[in-house]
């Protein structure tokens, strides 16, 4: 599966990439076990599974979210659309730490994937 994001995506890997903290090389390890969890998909899920699991909350597209195993204290999530008649996966949200965002998070991310989702669909149209 190819991997794509919206532009705001590379300032969150920027940042994410800079911070050698021990909690920030943890946070890039799990990013990177996520995002290598989507490249190894042979097709876009179907149903749940313990790693990726349907958004309900979004209106306007189908979307998942992808999860790590559990860590103490950091809980990052990918919220991705597979475009569909493609082997393309794009990743429309990153939560930087859900742990410390609770509800916010799951209460918005619908619509906020789908606004990216648009925003990606126009990016690449210009491409």
């Amino acid at each position: 599966m190819q991997i794509d994001w919206p532009r705001e995506f590379n300032a969150q890997l920027d940042r994410l990439d800079a911070d050698t903290t021990e909690r920030g090389r943890r946070r890039l390890e799990l990013l990177t076990f996520m995002l290598k969890r989507l490249r190894d998909l042979d097709a876009a899920p179907t149903e749940d599974t313990a790693v990726i699991k349907r958004v309900r909350q979004s209106r306007e597209h189908v979307v998942w979210r992808v999860s790590h195993p559990y860590v103490q204290g950091i809980a990052l999530r990918l919220i991705c659309w597979f475009p569909p008649g493609t082997d393309r996966v794009v990743v429309a949200l990153f939560s930087g730490d859900k742990a410390a965002m609770g509800d916010v998070f799951s209460e918005t991310v619908g619509v906020r994937a789908d606004r990216l989702i648009d925003r990606w669909v126009d990016e690449t149209k210009e491409a």
